[in-house]
């Protein structure tokens, strides 16, 4: 959410953004709007005053014996309720008017961020190691999966429908040992582990950003308001929401849990396998930190640094992409992701997301700090996927098999699963 003066400031850099990031907004109308509703509340505040002066008489009038002019004040009284009750009828219907454009406003975008439509527009950083040349007949992770019995798919559609599955056996504990691999490292780096409610109220939803342009990829529970989270950055944000928060050194937490999302408007797309599925599991990076866009910068490029240590921990060639405006979600201001080499798929694929917001959540979730003179701020807010399985299981399973069959496990994933260094194919007979 931004600041509805700095929006009347800078209309014409709000209106640009919106069509930056394909999202529907009147900047004529929100400002009208705004005009009228500022226009009503003065009127209100003046009538309300008057009313409140003579009220305020009324009483004396009546001791003085002066009941012509009592009786004057009462009916200016009556007149002014009925002026109220008008406007006020008025000013909420004009609010409701005012919110659903406001609430569309997007956020701000960096200079550096690219512009341009899709992802197909975002623009290479930097690339780290290099796609691994095979000599013998690939596997995909499915036909890997099956021979190893990590993984059972036709099930998965039968108990849950459409892209649902079930992990089995040391498909678990490598879906199990990537998370506790990523919580550990950030756990190295002074984060908190919260586990987190994995539904939130429609509030937390707004607060983060999510509603109402989100709402769409959401689960909602019937008849309530409380909704299936798609990441844990919901709950890990809104744990300060409406507090005070001292953000000297800055809050990092963490959280590894399961998460949900309906994927509306993504049929036909990465429906083979593990890629884009309905429940999975994130461990995410969240950072609270003063209001200092220097600082939430360093902020934005230690967690995506973290998110990179992953993958090289995991031995997997990736690379770093600026995100472009079109990719970009309402509340996002500058945004990086981690794109996996996927041999299947002969291109790299998204693994990992960063994104720095500035102060848009912390404005929507009521989350502040006390600066250097004592005036309350709203701190900036950012958020990282430090992993995210099965996805990452794609890269991991196809990056490191080996002609007999088996699966190379990282030196670094070995400890999470006993010690094993590869994952053999069952004997035949």
């Amino acid at each position: 959410m931004l600041d509805m003066k700095w929006i009347r400031e800078h209309a014409e850099e709000v209106e640009r953004v919106a069509v930056w990031k394909g999202i529907e907004l009147s900047m004529e109308e929100l400002l009208a709007l705004d005009a009228r509703k500022r226009r009503l509340q003065g009127k209100l505040d003046e009538q309300r005053t008057v009313r409140n002066k003579r009220s305020g008489e009324i009483a004396k009038l009546l001791r003085e014996g002066r009941t012509q002019d009592a009786e004057a004040s009462k009916e200016e009284v009556r007149r002014c309720n009925e002026r109220i009750g008008q406007w006020e009828l008025e000013l909420a219907q004009t609010e409701k008017q005012f919110l659903a454009w406001y609430e569309r406003v997007p956020n701000i975008v960096s200079p550096d961020s690219p512009i341009g439509r899709s992802d197909a527009d975002n623009v290479e950083v930097t690339r780290v190691g290099e796609p691994p040349l095979f000599d013998f007949p690939l596997k995909d992770h499915m036909e890997l999966g099956e021979l190893h019995g990590l993984l059972d798919v036709a099930r998965g559609v039968k108990a849950a429908g459409s892209r649902h599955y079930y992990l089995k056996g040391a498909g678990v504990l490598l879906h199990r040992a990537v998370q506790q691999l990523a919580v550990d490292m950030l756990l190295e780096h002074g984060f908190t582990l919260l586990d987190v409610p994995l539904m939130a109220r429609g509030q937390a939803m707004f607060g983060t950003g999510f509603f109402p342009l989100g709402e769409d990829q959401t689960y909602r529970l019937a008849e309530e308001d409380r909704y299936l989270v798609g990441t844990s950055e919901v709950p890990l944000v809104t744990y300060y929401a409406g507090e005070i928060v001292d953000v000297e050194e800055p809050i990092k937490l963490c959280a590894a849990s399961m998460c949900f999302r309906s994927e509306v408007g993504s049929a036909g797309r990465d429906v083979h396998g593990l890629y884009r599925v309905h429940q999975f599991a994130k461990v995410e990076q969240v950072v609270i930190c003063k209001a200092d866009p220097e600082q939430s910068e360093a902020m934005l490029q230690e967690i995506t640094g973290h998110a990179k240590k992953v993958l090289e921990m995991l031995e997997l060639p990736y690379r770093q992409m600026a995100v472009c405006t079109g990719d970009m979600s309402q509340k996002t201001y500058k945004q990086y992701d981690l794109e996996a080499w996927m041999p299947s798929r002969a291109a790299y694929g998204e693994t990992h997301s960063s994104s720095n917001v500035l102060d848009f959540q912390a404005r929507r979730s009521n989350i502040r700090y006390r600066d250097e003179t004592g005036e309350l701020r709203f701190c900036h807010t950012l958020n990282n996927t430090a992993v995210a399985s099965p996805r990452i299981l794609i890269p991991l399973l196809e990056n490191h098999q080996q002609e007999d069959g088996s699966i190379r496990i990282p030196e670094a994933l070995q400890p999470y699963l006993g010690g094993v260094k590869a994952l053999s194919p069952p004997v035949s007979g």
